[in-house]
């Protein structure tokens, strides 16, 4: 591997790097295996001597290149603090099109989250319930961020992520039919609230909560968690389990969540 190729694959740990090559790194043997049995395109997997007979055969299978580097230059190219014996660089797939929800669909939208392990642990969440669509607001975090990538631990590829114009986009599957809920602490309690379906639910940032035009949609029911206890408050992904478990209670006519019943 020469040193142009070694700095290519470096500059993917920036963001400004990965959205000018539409790649992103892809770490850990879990994860890499993840990509190679999913439909998403790997472009070249490099790893450790003991990490290359592993990961071979299925590569083979994929038809992607294998290449052995020594383990200074993984470290390089990785960003684990351990673990960098086995890195991919995979192909950002297009943003998947807009489609209207299905009649027993659930939505699960994204407003503003900044953290890119919250940002991974929802995406495991989602796959968790079946959610086959995620929308993010612009300002959320990126799901190629190789610290999201790595808490996603292989649900990124079996999850659709689409950033939009979050407002812009609740307000036309409103008034396409969708039931919109909103999470907040001060909404009402879920267990009391008869969720119908297809539905968006909203969760917003760790911060800050829904933004402002966000909550202020009219077709909206805020709901929350009730709390018995004495914490402050739920981590953003702890409280779309939560949530997300009531979905399926109520609606467990049909399962998972983003099919169709």
């Amino acid at each position: 591997m020469n040193q142009a190729e070694l700095k290519r694959a470096r500059a993917l740990q920036q963001k400004k790097f990965r959205s000018e090559e539409r790649r992103f790194l892809v770490q850990g043997r879990k994860v890499v295996e993840e990509l190679l049995r999913s439909s998403w395109q790997a472009e070249v997997i490099f790893a450790s001597a003991e990490a290359t007979e592993l990961i071979e055969p299925l590569a083979r299978a994929r038809k992607v290149p294998v290449r052995t580097l020594p383990d200074h230059e993984l470290e390089k190219i990785g960003t684990l603090e351990k673990g960098n014996e086995l890195i991919a660089l995979a192909v950002m797939p297009d943003q998947a099109k807009a489609r209207p929800p299905r009649p027993n669909e659930v939505i699960l939208a994204l407003d503003g989250i900044a953290d890119p392990r919250n940002m991974g642990g929802l995406m495991r969440i989602a796959d968790w319930f079946g959610i086959q669509q995620v929308l993010c607001s612009q300002d959320s975090m990126e799901v190629w961020n190789p610290k999201c990538v790595q808490s996603t631990m292989g649900s990124l590829f079996r999850v659709n992520v689409r950033y939009v114009r979050l407002f812009d986009e609740l307000t036309t599957l409103a008034a396409g039919g969708a039931n919109l809920y909103v999470a907040d602490m001060g909404g009402d309690t879920v267990y009391d609230v008869p969720l119908a379906a297809p539905a968006v639910l909203v969760m917003g940032s760790e911060s800050h909560g829904i933004s402002a035009a966000v909550r202020a949609l009219e077709q909206a029911k805020v709901i929350a968690i009730p709390r018995v206890g004495g914490a402050e408050s739920l981590n953003v992904a702890m409280a779309t389990a939560g949530l997300l478990t009531e979905f399926t209670r109520q609606l467990r006519g049909r399962r998972p969540l983003g099919h169709a019943g």
